[in-house]
């Protein structure tokens, strides 16, 4: 097996750290060479170092040091959220498989040149949407696609949590605010199991809390033939972590994941997912069928499932067209007016 030689931009996202961190854990499939910071991050150099001691052993280079190393392989994008499209181009323009974290940065256009580039170049793309990775939501999605659950009416998800008044302020950068932020998870789960809707409504909106007017509460509804999903994400939520979850509702049977996570080892980042499953005529009062999966890390299968891409052991599932659509999806949750039916030319 090639060991990728792989280097990070970037350490401003919210899942920089880990990420990077993910590869060192995994020698056997990284060399990881160093990194970069993006445009106004380097302020946060000293605190991510402390956070995440990995960035200490190994270089710290200019992005030209970066670009221009010998073997480089593959690159992880992990800036700032509004800067991701603009050094995943950059990646793209030297023809480097390229993991940017997810949703794909602010704009339309922006983020369809890049992809339309990286098909140019015929090279792997993979972007941080890690409960594509989930142990039991693969399992459920090979039970959708056995046709266990019956025909699909709804789509129920939640991903919530309690963030501080300078987080929320945060928000602001994003049109849709949590529904950007977190919310793109939960559009990517809706639209991969129904397709694209029929009519999307956004309800994001504000807390006021602590005088921050940013929209921390999104709340959006997708529209299909046959019924309604939604997705809720909140920044103000008491215990909203243990809250995420993801109800499939099939009429045949109903499965819920609840919590999506929960961890069993927070210093390990170890996490276990707990499925309950209502199967058609369980009765009124008769209880689900509860099981927990292994233990797992959300970012490891996710940083190897890149590594067999770049080596082009297996096919990514998720397509430049699909990504796309989903990040024009996303955009019309967090109420941009936007064409998220038309044509895609990549």
């Amino acid at each position: 097996m090639k060991k990728l030689r792989i280097a990070q931009i970037g350490i401003g996202h919210d899942h920089a750290g880990e990420v990077f961190h993910s590869l060192l854990r995994q020698p056997e499939q990284f060399e990881v060479l160093g990194y970069c910071t993006g445009d106004g991050e380097e302020e946060r150099i000293a605190e991510m170092s402390r956070r995440y001691p990995g960035f200490t052993k190994v270089p710290r280079l200019s992005l030209d040091e970066l670009l221009a190393l010998p073997g480089l392989d593959a690159v992880t994008v992990e800036t700032e959220d509004w800067n991701l499209t603009k050094y995943a181009y950059i990646a793209a323009e030297r023809g480097l498989p390229i993991h940017m974290d997810k949703p794909g940065g602010l704009s339309q256009s922006e983020y369809e040149d890049m992809l339309r580039l990286v098909k140019k170049n015929g090279t792997a793309f993979q972007t941080g949407y890690m409960y594509r990775y989930n142990p039991a939501y693969l399992a459920l999605s090979e039970r959708i696609a056995r046709g266990e659950l019956g025909e699909i009416y709804s789509v129920e998800t939640h991903m919530d949590c309690e963030q501080p008044a300078s987080k929320r302020a945060w928000l602001g950068h994003f049109k849709g605010g949590m529904m950007y932020f977190l919310g793109c998870h939960l559009i990517d789960l809706i639209f991969r199991i129904q397709g694209v809707p029929e009519e999307i409504r956004a309800f994001n909106s504000s807390t006021g809390f602590d005088g921050v007017n940013t929209e921390d509460v999104g709340f959006a509804v997708l529209r299909y033939k046959n019924g309604v999903s939604f997705a809720k994400t909140s920044s103000t939520e008491p215990g909203g972590f243990m809250r995420r979850q993801l109800v499939v509702c099939g009429s045949r049977e109903t499965v819920e994941l609840r919590p999506i996570e929960r961890y069993v080892d927070l210093a390990a980042g170890q996490m276990v997912t707990d499925v309950r499953s209502y199967p058609v005529n369980v009765g009124w009062h008769k209880e689900s069928l509860v099981t927990t999966t292994k233990p797992f890390d959300r970012y490891d299968a996710m940083m190897a499932g890149f590594a067999s891409l770049v080596r082009g052991e297996r096919e990514n599932p998720y397509t430049l067209e699909y990504e796309a659509r989903l990040h024009r999806v996303l955009l019309a949750a967090c109420g941009e007016s936007i064409d998220y039916k038309g044509e895609i030319k990549l």
